[in-house]
């Protein structure tokens, strides 16, 4: 009978560009029972049941970690569904996501809810999956046994969520959450709008995107974000902005940052690519909330990403079905409004840092080490000795042209149709296990167990 030696890993990649501790270097990473067991120099020989050397233009990454992922099953499982937004995250390199508490049915707002969740994704996972939970009008009570149960923080609404069974939060109730969250230290997320703001906007209508762009300003992100930072340094809690959009809350958040209030932004690939000014008139695609803005915009999205400001990049996938975005009368007042592109995030952001002279390895750290730090999953964004295997190999030089219907999002909706992306994923693995389309291999992750 033969044995293993000691010295042989399960998988071992090598090659001239693997990204460890923030740069590009000549390693050697072996892999044993799931974990990253070794990072060594490369030449050092070592032995693997499987050993995959990287292609010349081919380096090695950690897996991407997507904090904001709306898979939407059960109840709306036809918008997208664990199976299909799994395989599409790893189609894109992204190992693990946390599910938003809506748009599924019921929403994730009490144990019971989480536990349907938790049953319907279990078996159909193809990346490792965590969830939140939701903080709506009248459940405070249930944050706790939520926090117990293993999910990874809070999200509210300060405006309508655009489903009628997840209910927004008005300023004062938003502080009562984090002041409870504070006493276990827990984490709220917050879709920060200002429904009163939005109310006296001028309602969008009809195919032209200004008319859109001029019934979400601003001052609606502004003054929200302006809440949650009073009621963060109020409590003490930890409160997180989702998807920033406006430019001019920049320097509040640095303000606040400064000050010491506990405070994170991310920003997502949609508003760092895209720009009104571009958008077709009709082209419903683009719709999402906060909207994308105007060019000048985007350009001070960018400084901040840089400078720190803003924390992480994520997708925010928030898809639906065809007829939902209204793709036959192009009518931004009725449409959806939510971007898919969670196979694509990757890419897209890719793509626009390279055409301003950012690194390759500043879009993975805000892509993957910074959101896993931001969600507590301490195994996960980087290549470490300790850590899960979860490993994308990617040709940052390789571009190719969007299909849709070559995604493996259940709906073939994308604002990216046509584009060409620079940085093809070559191959994903999942605790050392290269990922493929039929055997789905993801775990459901609870804050207690990482």
């Amino acid at each position: 009978m033969s044995t293993t030696p000691d010295h042989t890993f399960d998988l071992v990649v090598r090659g001239e560009r693997v990204l460890v501790d923030g740069a590009e270097q000549p390693r050697e990473v072996g892999v044993r029972a799931g974990a990253i067991t070794a990072v060594e120099p490369l030449g050092t020989g070592l032995a693997g049941a499987r050993v995959v050397e990287l292609a010349p233009g081919q380096v090695l990454i950690p897996g991407l970690v997507d904090t904001h992922v709306h898979v939407n099953e059960p109840g709306r499982t036809e918008w997208e569904g664990f199976a299909s937004a799994t395989r599409a995250a790893a189609a894109g390199g992204v190992t693990t996501i946390v599910d938003m508490p809506l748009n599924s049915i019921p929403p994730t707002v009490d144990v019971a809810a989480l536990e349907v969740k938790q049953k319907v994704a279990r078996d159909q996972a193809f990346v490792d999956v965590g969830f939140w939970g939701g903080a709506v009008p009248g459940n405070t009570s249930d944050l706790r046994p939520l926090w117990d149960a293993g999910v990874f923080g809070f999200k509210c609404f300060l405006l309508h969520s655009g489903v009628d069974e997840f209910g927004h939060l008005e300023p004062d109730e938003l502080e009562t959450d984090l002041a409870e969250i504070a006493q276990f230290d827990g984490l709220m997320i917050v879709h920060a709008e200002d429904s009163h703001v939005i109310d006296e906007a001028p309602a969008a209508h009809g195919d032209h995107y200004e008319s859109f762009l001029a019934s979400r300003p601003r001052d609606a992100e502004n003054t929200a974000i302006a809440h949650v930072i009073d009621a963060a340094r109020r409590t003490g809690a930890r409160a997180h902005v989702l998807h920033l959009s406006s430019s001019d809350a920049l320097p509040m958040i640095r303000r606040a940052k400064a000050e010491g209030v506990r405070l994170t932004v991310e920003t997502c690939p949609h508003y760092l690519a895209l720009a009104a000014e571009e958008i077709p008139d009709g082209a419903t695609a683009y719709k999402c909330c906060p909207p994308i803005r105007e060019g000048a915009n985007r350009d001070l999205l960018w400084e901040a990403l840089l400078d720190g400001t803003i924390d992480i990049v994520v997708s925010d996938h928030s898809p639906s079905t065809p007829d939902l975005k209204d793709l036959d009368t192009g009518d931004f007042g009725t449409a959806w409004g939510g971007v898919s592109s969670l196979q694509l995030g990757l890419a897209i952001v890719w793509t626009a840092a390279r055409e301003r002279g950012v690194a390759f390895e500043r879009v993975v750290e805000w892509m993957s080490t910074r959101p896993a730090r931001l969600a507590g999953l301490a195994r996960k964004g980087g290549i470490v000795v300790g850590h899960d295997a979860d490993l994308a190999v990617v040709e940052p030089g390789t571009t190719f042209v969007v299909d849709p219907l070559a995604l493996h999002h259940k709906n073939p909706i994308t604002p990216y149709a046509n584009r060409a992306l620079s940085g093809a994923v070559v191959a994903t693995f999942l605790r050392g296990e290269e990922v493929t389309p039929d055997r789905p291999t993801g775990r459901l992750l609870t804050r207690g167990d990482i």
